[in-house]
């Protein structure tokens, strides 16, 4: 899919989050999860402004980026989709913040629970490529995701199970599976 809106999204996603880099041990440009995430949500779905939110899903989160702005940029539809995956980070709790994503995204639409599941598809996947042989490391970077995130994306996994029919549904219930499995040695590498 090649449209000017998407050439515009990936121009704004570029600058917006310039010099932004991933949590992690190699200084990775941010920009290439989002173009990840643009790429899964393209094989599970045909329309434009999916996959347009999907460049822009972590500019009104991570950025100065403002609503208004994406409204004027783009439209009423590609912002509404990336306001219900955008976390509301006036929330300071930790689990409450992720208890009210997966809310938002349930109620945000088809749109929103592709890009929700895209996003922590390969999320959950970078930080098993970059952590595999470095338990201490990603519980330094990651020690939530080692106990209350496994029950935020189990959350999220219910909800994308109930009410998105959609393959990504299967592909997220696998990288999961595999997430929980890496979790779980995580765990016992640090109990022991």
């Amino acid at each position: 899919m090649y449209s000017y809106q998407i050439e515009k999204a990936v121009q704004a996603a570029a600058a917006l989050h310039h010099n932004q880099y991933r949590k992690g041990p190699v200084p990775i440009p941010y920009v290439t999860h989002v173009f990840s995430v643009f790429l899964l949500v393209q094989d599970y779905t045909p329309h434009e402004d999916t996959a347009t939110a999907a460049l822009l899903h972590d500019t009104l989160e991570d950025t100065d980026y403002t609503e208004a702005a994406l409204r004027e940029d783009f439209s009423d539809a590609v912002a509404n989709i990336v306001l219900a995956v955008s976390e509301d980070t006036s929330i300071n709790d930790w689990v409450a913040r992720k208890k009210e994503y997966v809310r938002s995204v349930a109620e945000g639409g088809e749109a929103a629970l592709i890009i929700s599941a895209a996003d922590k598809i390969h999320n959950m996947r970078s930080m098993i490529e970059q952590y595999h042989d470095d338990v201490p490391g990603y519980l330094e970077a990651f020690s939530r995701y080692a106990t209350d995130g496994l029950v935020f994306l189990e959350n999220l996994q219910s909800i994308l199970t109930e009410q998105l029919d959609n393959a990504i549904v299967a592909e997220f219930q696998h990288v999961y599976s595999e997430f929980n499995t890496f979790n779980q040695h995580v765990n016992e590498q640090k109990n022991s």
